[in-house]
């Protein structure tokens, strides 16, 4: 399918979704509407990796202002927040690339994706309070990745921070040189193909259940069990076991 604000790319279990409405990639809803159109398409695709990254000197400026407005706004926010519904569906990890400005809809797009490599130049915030908003992905996510105070100081602020200060806190993995931004994206992604896209998964599952639950005992418990009945009763699981004692590659299958 050919899209206008964005590029698609699937090849050896990498789906490639590229921001391409420069120069600042603002999500209009048309955009997002094309981004979730992508999203569908890679469903049941066997994707491992989701890279998500952008063409241009921002990563994205964020959502149109204008489409905050009248009768707009509810198609905006269901379309927007059909992104990351449909990025959980798609059930594999994702990687952002950010070479520049990520603010607004922009910011939580890219720490909404599991692992995300910067650049230094890579600027990160949340500026609705501004414009008399609040940012409801950040809200759900900013707690559960920085905690509570910084996450209600970066929201109520509204303030800006750089690559390194994300680093710190922990929004973003890696921070590189621009200029090495894309060879740091493409080895984190490498790695993460040569392994089972199906142990990935439920690796990441395993600790998605654990952060829901309070007591360490109860979030041990549902580790365990996916662990024990869902790891352990798969090929891949075997199979790497096995290839680890033989002293040979493992050979996936993906079940």
């Amino acid at each position: 399918m050919a899209y206008q604000f964005i590029k698609l790319d699937l090849a050896d279990g990498l789906a490639t979704l590229t921001l391409n409405r420069e120069p600042l990639n603002v999500l209009n809803i048309a955009m997002m509407k094309e981004i979730n159109q992508a999203l569908d398409s890679l469903m049941g695709q066997g994707v491992k990796v989701l890279l998500v990254k952008a063409e241009g000197k921002a990563f994205s400026a964020g959502v149109d202002v204008g489409e905050h407005l009248g009768d707009q706004v509810g198609e905006m926010i269901e379309v927007f927040h059909g992104i990351f519904r449909r990025m959980d569906a798609l059930d594999c990890v994702s990687v952002a690339s950010v070479q520049g400005a990520a603010l607004g809809g922009g910011c939580e797009l890219a720490v909404y994706c599991d692992l995300v490599v910067a650049s230094h130049k890579a600027k990160l915030g949340q500026p609705e309070i501004m414009v008399g908003v609040f940012p409801p992905i950040a809200a759900l996510v900013f707690p559960r990745q920085i905690g509570y105070k910084k996450a209600l100081e970066l929201i109520l602020t509204g303030d800006t921070i750089g690559a390194a200060e994300a680093l710190t806190l922990g929004l973003v993995n890696q921070v590189v040189a621009p200029e090495e931004l894309f060879a740091a994206t493409d080895k984190l992604v490498g790695k993460l193909l040569k392994l089972s896209g199906l142990v990935l998964r439920l690796s990441k599952k395993a600790i998605l259940k654990g952060l829901k639950e309070k007591d360490p005992e109860d979030a041990l418990k549902k580790i365990e069990k996916v662990y024990l009945k869902e790891l352990m009763p798969t090929h891949d699981a075997e199979e790497g076991l096995r290839a680890f004692l033989d002293k040979r590659p493992p050979v996936w299958q993906e079940k």
